[in-house]
């Protein structure tokens, strides 16, 4: 018999869920059909409703559905509690709705594939939206050296620190009192470089050996990207490992099954420098 899952979102067209969870369904003999849904924003919940009546055994659920998805749910994870948002639901045996966050740990399992150390290293996240608290409890149970969070609004990095300060010792900041401190790892958590913007950051920034990381991917390198290497990064990555991370680890919720990551984030990069020659 073969179980239905989806993914819901508002623009969904560009999701490339479905081909994720294909890949991973062929890969580990897993029956289960997999589709996009748009849903008109304020009717997250009829939907959903609708779709698990139907039959459906879990969701996938993007921009602008997190915190929709957060609310319907009946449980939720330790992590998607303290994310304050959901990006995948799952049918439980007893019929009730499961809420999980898999980003961070998408990211995390990601940088490990890259190879990247994060224990007892200086990690600067810039941003301080839902995507940053997200990342940041599998980040702290990494164990980094220090966490440094730079928001252009100095507050909102300020209520994520004190919101998050029982993991661990989190530093809020403001871009400009960065200067004349150096990082090991810096992560983009800002939607800003996909339109060409980046924050004030210094020129001293990087550490010798820095890693880099934006959340965001492309078929081109990002401009928080461009500048880590103009600025001597050792080792760089968008965020398309993450992409296909937090899709593995919503598969394994779902399947108890966990596919193997880098064939599928392999092709994927092959078709986006495809599309970029075309």
């Amino acid at each position: 018999m073969t179980d239905t899952y989806a993914v819901f979102g508002n623009p969904i067209n560009h999701s490339k869920s479905p081909y994720i969870h294909r890949h991973f369904a062929e890969q580990t003999g897993e029956p289960i059909a997999y589709t996009k849904q748009q849903v008109p924003e304020g009717e997250f919940e009829p939907a959903a409703e609708t779709f698990f009546a139907q039959g459906g055994k879990g969701l996938n659920v993007t921009v602008p559905f997190k915190l929709d998805a957060y609310r319907y749910a009946a449980r939720l994870t330790p992590r998607a509690r303290r994310a304050g948002a959901v990006n995948t639901l799952a049918l439980e045996p007893d019929g009730t709705v499961l809420g999980d966050n898999t980003d961070g740990i998408g990211m995390v399992n990601d940088m490990h594939n890259l190879g990247w150390e994060l224990a007892g290293k200086r990690v600067l996240i810039l941003g301080a939206g839902g995507a940053v608290r997200g990342i940041l409890p599998p980040l702290m149970e990494q164990k980094p050296a220090s966490l440094t969070i730079a928001n252009r609004t100095l507050h909102k990095a300020e209520q994520l620190a004190k919101g998050f300060a029982d993991l661990g010792a989190i530093t809020p900041a403001g871009f400009e009192s960065l200067e004349g401190q150096q990082f090991d790892l810096v992560i983009n958590g800002t939607s800003a470089s996909l339109g060409g913007d980046l924050p004030p950051l210094p020129e001293s920034l990087l550490a010798p050996g820095a890693c880099c990381y934006d959340l965001m991917y492309g078929a081109e390198p990002t401009v928080f990207l461009q500048w880590a290497e103009a600025h001597g990064a050792e080792k760089r990555a968008d965020g398309l490992g993450m992409l296909v991370g937090q899709a593995a680890e919503s598969f394994y919720l779902w399947r108890q099954i966990r596919p193997e990551v880098i064939p599928v984030i392999t092709e994927l990069r092959r078709k986006l420098s495809a599309k970029k020659g075309a």
